[in-house]
């Protein structure tokens, strides 16, 4: 069954070009993972520090090396100052079929 995510955080004021930054060059590299169907980046029309990633993998398989990527704990290190949250915020989807 497809892993299906929304990560959200809010970048701290003056730092969203920074997040910004971030996050677009991180994409790149998630997208790439064989298991990566969908990383999908949008930022809320009327709170644009609010940053929303809708991340699909192809199984919990997929997820996980997505998790154990190198690239991984340095986009988090490099965002963690940058956001008021402590880390992202994960919510884990079910489709309703």
């Amino acid at each position: 069954m497809k892993k299906t995510l929304l990560a959200e955080f809010t970048a701290r004021q003056g730092a969203e070009d920074e997040v910004a930054r971030l996050i677009r060059d991180y994409a790149l590299k998630v997208r790439e993972e064989v298991g990566n169907l969908v990383f999908d980046v949008y930022t809320k029309a009327a709170a644009p520090r609010a940053f929303w990633i809708f991340e699909v993998y192809r199984d919990e398989d997929a997820f996980q090396a997505h998790l154990k990527a190198p690239y991984g704990g340095p986009f988090n290190a490099a965002l963690v100052p940058l956001i008021e949250e402590e880390a992202s915020v994960l919510t884990f989807l079910d489709p309703v079929t």
